[in-house]
């Protein structure tokens, strides 16, 4: 997980290494009505690490794929700046390896309440779940940083 934030991943750039690249006045931007803006994935990441959090710490989320914080209006994010949605998605991180560091590797196979999915799942699941939407939407920060430069 943190080779894919910060380092040197085995899959190319980190999101740390493709959004050093990137003019702070290209993250709000649409590059197609049908993608995303850089801070709209951002900001849906760190919604879903934050949730994974919670499910850590309480065995139970209280998000799903409906709810408006899945993926906010374009506006708000405006609002909330990208400094603010950049330091949300660095502490979310910091956050779910924290929340980690004094398990055992038995916690792995413990259950908890996904409420997005309504029923019981191992904690593996959620951190491979985790690790998995992270690699697909740094692929997808990829392509729109290419549409953004073309």
């Amino acid at each position: 997980m943190q080779e894919i934030q910060a380092g040197k991943p085995w899959i190319g750039r980190s999101y740390e290494r493709k959004l050093a690249k990137v003019d702070p006045s290209l993250v709000f931007v649409r590059p197609t009505p049908k993608l995303k803006s850089i801070a709209a994935l951002i900001s849906h990441l760190t919604l879903w690490r934050e949730e994974a959090v919670l499910k850590i710490k309480t065995g139970q989320g209280s998000k799903t794929d409906a709810c408006i914080e899945n993926w906010l209006p374009d506006k708000e994010l405006q609002a909330q700046g990208w400094n603010s949605i950049w330091t949300a998605y660095q502490q979310s991180f910091t956050d779910l390896i924290s929340s980690l560091k004094d398990k055992e590797d038995s916690f792995l196979q413990q259950t908890y309440y996904d409420t997005d999915f309504k029923g019981e799942y191992t904690y593996q699941w959620l951190l491979d779940g985790i690790l998995q939407h992270d690699v697909y939407h740094l692929g997808q920060l990829g392509l729109i940083i290419k549409h953004l430069r073309s």
